[in-house]
């Protein structure tokens, strides 16, 4: 059991000239277009998150009158 927590860690080690695919997305001048994908998915769900939250204190207010 140790040996394959091991051997896993061991496999997702980072190589020593870095992440092929992020230098190449940062020569081609992708990267940003993934990271502002990143951050419109995450402002997306935190905006449905509190709007959720505010649905659900006005049905517990209506709830507890």
């Amino acid at each position: 059991m140790l040996f394959q927590f091991a051997q896993r860690a061991a496999a997702q080690a980072p190589t020593p000239d870095g992440v092929d695919m992020a230098d190449t997305l940062r020569q081609n001048g992708k990267i940003y277009v993934v990271v502002a994908v990143v951050v419109i998915i995450v402002a997306g769900l935190l905006v449905y998150l509190f709007s959720l939250d505010r649905k659900v204190s006005k049905l517990e207010k209506e709830a507890n009158s």
